[in-house]
């Protein structure tokens, strides 16, 4: 019996056809085109995230590029330190903003604002950290960041070990990270020890990476927890971030004098 042509995708056959896999063969193949569907509107929901992340890179690297190599601009931001602060303030507000109310999230052009809002503050963020070291510690950083970012976004898309499934192991490493901050800040500031600082930074580029590889399996949609694809903003958010933290404890190890 020659093979049947799948008739022209219709949505409401294609939902009353994902009830039965043997169903959906025998009118059909309408389960193949709602699969196929699906998978093309996840494909085009990654590529709509590493764009955002793309743009949000670029503009956070010409941000720490400025910091870094304009003498006038790395003098300013070293001299007036509140400039970090107010940035993190930005980033914090922007960021619950964002992350929990999902109307906001969702709504554009205003997620679109709020997001552009958000990388400035990170970027500048970034960019007063970095006006803090020495140039080559900084280009240094950057690049074990993408060369990481990279090796670890490629393995997250290859591996079968599903990371989605350890929630409760990344609540505890987010929980290490919270903790490890603190001491870090209480300690270091009492008493500067250069082996702990090393440690604290060498912790938390490691558990940035490992979140990094669990956002980016929520990206793609056949792991046992995925993000919606209407939530491009979030998922760009929490890739983007991890990143920079990634960023941030490298130069704290590779920067330090």
């Amino acid at each position: 019996m020659p093979e049947m042509s799948p008739p022209p995708y219709d949505f409401k056959e294609a939902e009353a056809g994902a009830e039965g896999y043997s169903n959906d063969i025998e009118e059909g193949g309408d389960f193949r085109i709602a699969y196929w569907v699906e998978k093309n509107v996840r494909q085009a929901f990654i590529r709509k995230v590493y764009s955002i992340i793309t743009l949000q890179l670029l503009v956070t690297v010409g941000i720490v590029s400025v910091f870094t190599f304009v003498t006038p601009v790395k003098l300013f931001v070293q001299r007036n330190i509140a400039l970090y602060f107010a940035s993190y303030v930005v980033f914090l507000i922007i960021y619950f903003i964002l992350v929990f109310w999902k109307s906001i999230q969702r709504r554009f052009p205003w997620n679109i604002i709020l997001m552009t809002i958000f990388t400035l503050a990170m970027g500048a963020m970034a960019g007063i950290i970095a006006s803090m070291h020495e140039t080559k510690a900084v280009i240094l950083a950057m690049i074990i960041t993408a060369a990481v970012s990279i090796t670890v976004t490629i393995f997250s898309f290859q591996t079968k070990v599903d990371f989605t499934t350890w929630t409760g192991f990344f609540a505890v490493l987010a929980t290490v990270v919270i903790m490890t901050s603190c001491m870090s800040a209480v300690v270091l500031t009492y008493k500067y020890v250069p082996w702990l600082d090393m440690l604290f930074a060498a912790i938390g580029a490691i558990v940035f990476t490992l979140f990094l590889a669990y956002d980016t399996q929520l990206l793609l949609g056949h792991k046992t927890i995925t993000i919606s694809p209407e939530d491009y903003v979030f998922a760009a958010i929490l890739i983007y971030i991890d990143v920079i933290y990634i960023f941030f404890y490298i130069l704290r190890i590779v920067g330090r004098r």
